[in-house]
């Protein structure tokens, strides 16, 4: 069962009124599944999103996401790194207006979450490797991102077969066992909102943890 939440806030219409302002190349697509672009190996951009968050009960939700990919770094990250924690992957790209909006609540979610082992992973969607350690570098992301651009998109593909990324930004929060459990299409309406689905997510190691004790 899922349980659909649907939040929006005025920093998303200004930031979406932002992107046909200033004429971003791709901000808008003909389609209406990436899923479907992909496929084609097309490169058409980003559907807005409208902010809305969905979360999927742990005994409804899909097989562990398997997905790898090399870094701005030059490194190699992937769901072998994350298998075990609660993760955040944003998908983004620098020229994305409402994807600029969200990084400050990104960064600040993950300042106050990775010292708790919440591990963060940016997956970048068309930039180029200078740009995206540039956009790093402006708003303090040390979290890294794979560089899954056009040509390949194996991590968005493999995202696609559990969850219809329709929209760039998305963020997504995964369990501890790598299966996709809150979804928010588009802007983040605010760091206590990705907080919120971090926290419930988190709290599930607890009650599984306690329901453990008891049956032993």
């Amino acid at each position: 069962m899922l349980k659909t939440k649907r939040s929006r806030r005025f920093g998303a219409a200004l930031a979406l009124s932002l992107v046909g302002a200033i004429g971003l190349v791709g901000c808008s697509s003909g389609g209406s599944d990436l899923s479907k672009q992909w496929a084609e190996s097309s490169d058409k951009g980003y559907i807005s999103g409208d902010g809305s968050s969905v979360s999927i009960l742990p005994s409804e939700r899909t097989a562990p996401v398997e997905f790898s990919g090399e870094t701005e770094s030059g490194e190699q990250y992937g769901s072998a790194d994350t298998l075990g924690s609660v993760t955040v992957v944003n998908f983004w790209y620098a020229g994305c207006a409402p994807c600029r909006a969200e990084a400050p609540d990104l960064v600040e979610a993950y300042e106050n979450f990775s010292p708790e082992g919440v591990k963060f992973l940016g997956v970048n969607t068309r930039d180029q490797v200078a740009q995206a350690q540039q956009f790093s570098e402006e708003f303090g992301v040390e979290y890294p991102s794979i560089m899954d651009n056009p040509g390949g998109r194996a991590v968005q593909q493999a995202f696609a077969g559990q969850v219809p990324l329709n929209a760039v930004p998305t963020t997504l929060v995964l369990d501890t066992e790598g299966r996709v459990a809150h979804r928010v299409l588009g802007l983040l309406a605010g760091e206590s909102q990705l907080r919120t689905l971090i926290n419930e997510t988190l709290e599930e190691q607890g009650t599984a943890a306690s329901n453990a004790s008891e049956q032993s």
